[in-house]
């Protein structure tokens, strides 16, 4: 898979975020679509989420747009680097814990069942 096969689509609400955040997440999921054709892109959100109860809080949506099913991660903290670096560990996670699923259904053997002959009508 070439770099321009692989998209993130990225979307923050943060005000004064910073750039890194946005070339960090773009490495991290390049890095993990990298040798792979199940991965086809993804998605961050960072919103910050502050209220009468959660003064400075931010969270953190990141998708992978993952054959057969998307998997998604969402974390919430105090810091918006923190809400980020723990989306983006919680998917690759997820990820590896699919992809290893799918490597083991590959590896048993498949059950044999021998053909079924014909029975032609008396």
């Amino acid at each position: 898979m070439s770099r321009l096969d692989f998209h993130v689509d990225f979307y923050s609400e943060v005000e004064n975020m910073p750039v890194d955040l946005e070339v960090e997440a773009n490495e991290r999921l390049a890095a993990l679509a990298k040798g792979h054709k199940d991965m086809i892109g993804a998605s961050v959100g960072l919103d910050e989420v502050t209220g009468e109860e959660t003064p400075h809080a931010y969270e953190a949506r990141v998708v992978a747009y993952i054959k057969p099913d998307n998997i998604a991660a969402t974390e919430q903290s105090e810091a918006l680097e923190a809400a980020l670096e723990n989306a983006l560990d919680a998917l690759e996670r997820q990820v590896r814990e699919h992809r290893e699923r799918l490597r083991d259904v590959h590896r048993q053997p498949r059950e044999f069942s021998p053909p079924v002959p014909d029975q032609e009508a008396s």
